[in-house]
């Protein structure tokens, strides 16, 4: 179950990566879901997306506590 999650999480946010403002809200939805280890594959591939959308790069200071 704890996957699926991590790869439905990738789904929604690759799919509202277009709005900074809802990617940073789904962003923060997630961190509060996903278990610790989860988190860490998140921020790589963050990393990967916000190489292709810069304007993300805001949302950055919640993988960051």
């Amino acid at each position: 179950m704890a996957r699926a999650m991590f790869d439905y999480t990738k789904a929604v946010l690759s799919k509202v990566s277009f709005d900074v403002n809802l990617f940073c809200k789904e962003l923060k939805k997630a961190l509060t879901r996903l278990l610790p280890y989860e988190v860490e594959e998140l921020k790589v591939w963050i990393d990967s997306l916000i190489k292709q959308n810069p304007q993300l790069n805001q949302c950055l200071i919640y993988l960051n506590p």
